[in-house]
């Protein structure tokens, strides 16, 4: 069995992680995009690094973009071969990989006017709707913690990893040719232990061979109490104190919803006055529908509060609005008045975010409050480096509003979250662990870490390294 590393390979985004069986069948976890990585994302989302035809089946970790996101990509290449994800993760995929669709399509607009004007040939997106809608017949539903049989010798088990709604670690059973086993789990995102909405990640079963997330190796989030004090701190001095408005860029998936959710607390709580918070992404409005749907992934805690709140509704108040429609998106850069604008995507890298912060970088009483991991390369990366202008849209921009950062918000366990959620395993018995999912930087560090907790053969593969691994 050999595993060739696609992406995430040393960097962030773009996760691809082809298994290539001595059987000849091939299986591929996750197919991302890359966000964030400057003139080369383009190239690197049409070139996946291997042949989509000869791929047999793929089994997906998580509907977020740099998981999900070249699927589609995949199929208009050939493939065609069933894709395994939880009910929730399906779901989230509808909505994610057709809102990727019209991005690719919207910010092409601006793109190939400039290309245009220098004389180059105008861009064809990555994939179309229409691709979309052939990669949506190919998915495959299976539960949590259920053995599922791909073929006689393939098997794979989702454990919770509690980093989106309907994440999962993927446990393989492989039996090569003389009857030996490989025992193989790939974590792909793992969550936090206390998150304020899912359950926390489940143990998974004993691996011989681990590939292993690491995008906060070299960070300890804040605790977690200390989170709804700093997000009123900066709702208060922005929104009351300076009559600003607040631009948070949030992931579309259980982030804007876990900020929703600290609002909504506040609001009944009465920390803040009425102010108006606008959701403006129809991908998180649909999210958030997709979220109510599958309240047995919450955990108690939420189920509890919204048994006791009035409204039965933890993802809704008085002063908030979700909006859907493009006017009414627009009109909120005529808004006077103070006010929380959420919007994808996390990273500010696309979508309605990038026209929120192009209308309101430039006065200093606002504030764009970054609450999630952002690739160094990325509008939101390059917000948090204290650059003191950016480029949005091909025009630069001077930076007068005050950036913020509150991280403890992340979806990714940091390293002792994580080196926790590994403690279910006998170090003695993983034969390699490998590290994906990080700058390089970073997983240096985490290698430093898990080898003080007695992991032997901690390995960081580069891009198209494939790894040879045995069975036992």
């Amino acid at each position: 069995m050999r595993i060739q590393f696609c992406g995430a390979a040393q960097t962030v985004t773009g996760s691809r992680h082809l298994i290539k069986l001595d059987d000849g069948k091939q299986i591929l976890l996750d197919c991302g995009l890359f966000q964030g990585l400057g003139k080369d994302t383009d190239d690197m989302n049409r070139e996946l690094g291997f042949d989509p035809k000869r791929v047999d089946y793929l089994i997906l970790s998580h509907a977020h973009i740099d998981h999900s996101g070249a699927i589609p990509r995949l199929v208009k290449l050939g493939f065609k071969g069933k894709i395994f994800a939880t009910p929730p993760t399906i779901d989230l995929c509808h909505l994610m990989l057709n809102d990727s669709a019209h991005i690719q399509e919207s910010d092409l607009k601006y793109v190939n006017r400039r290309r245009v004007k220098r004389g180059e040939a105008p861009l064809e997106p990555i994939y179309n709707a229409q691709d979309v809608e052939a990669t949506l017949k190919l998915f495959v539903p299976v539960d949590y913690d259920e053995w599922f049989d791909i073929y006689d010798d393939v098997k794979f088990m989702f454990t919770n990893t509690a980093h989106i709604i309907g994440s999962a670690a993927i446990s393989l059973v492989i039996r090569e040719g003389n009857g030996t086993l490989a025992k193989l789990t790939y974590t792909g995102d793992i969550g936090r232990p206390h998150d304020h909405i899912l359950d926390p990640p489940a143990e998974f079963p004993q691996a011989d061979y681990i590939i292993c997330e690491s995008t906060y190796g070299a960070k300890l989030h804040e605790a977690y109490e200390e989170l709804e004090e700093n997000l009123l701190e900066v709702v208060t001095r922005t929104c009351i104190n300076q009559k600003g408005k607040l631009i948070i860029p949030a992931f579309s998936v259980d982030r804007t919803q876990e900020v929703i959710y600290a609002l909504d607390r506040m609001e009944h709580a009465g920390k803040i006055p009425k102010i108006k918070v606008f959701v403006d992404s129809p991908l998180s409005v649909n999210a958030t529908y997709v979220m109510k749907k599958h309240k047995e992934y919450f955990n108690d805690t939420i189920k509890a509060y919204i048994q006791k709140d009035s409204d039965k509704d933890a993802f809704g108040f008085k002063t908030l609005k979700y909006i859907t429609n493009v006017n009414e998106s627009k009109a909120l850069n005529d808004l006077k008045e103070p006010c929380i604008i959420i919007s994808a995507s996390g990273m500010a890298e696309a979508g309605r975010i990038k026209h929120h912060i192009k209308n309101n970088i430039g006065k200093a009483s606002n504030t764009i409050l970054l609450v999630g991991y952002c690739t160094p390369h990325s509008l939101g990366g390059r917000l948090r480096a204290g650059n003191e202008s950016v480029k949005i849209f091909g025009e630069e921009y001077e930076v007068k509003a005050k950036v913020d950062y509150i991280g403890g918000y992340s979806a990714h366990a940091d390293y002792n979250e994580m080196v926790e959620y590994l403690a279910c395993q006998d170090k003695s018995k993983i034969k390699k662990m490998i590290l994906v999912h990080g700058e390089y930087e970073t997983q240096q560090n985490f290698k430093g870490v898990l080898e003080k907790e007695g992991y032997q053969n901690v390995v960081i593969p580069e891009m198209g390294e494939t790894l040879k691994l045995k069975s036992y």
